[in-house]
């Protein structure tokens, strides 16, 4: 198998491609993994925490 621009473009595409399709596979299930479920929940209350409703100063 020679090691030309094509054949190096080819591999990269397909590799890329493969790795993007993998992460995206990775990030759906750390996202809908049930144990996460409360972190998120938590976060998503953190900009509206009723212990920090009053003024800056």
């Amino acid at each position: 198998m020679p090691f030309d621009h094509d054949t190096v473009v080819g591999f990269s595409k397909s590799f890329g491609l493969f790795y993007l399709i993998t992460l995206s596979v990775i990030a759906l299930v750390w996202t809908y993994w049930p144990a996460n479920k409360k972190g998120f929940d938590e976060a998503a209350k953190m900009p509206i925490s009723d212990e920090e409703d009053r003024p800056w100063r």
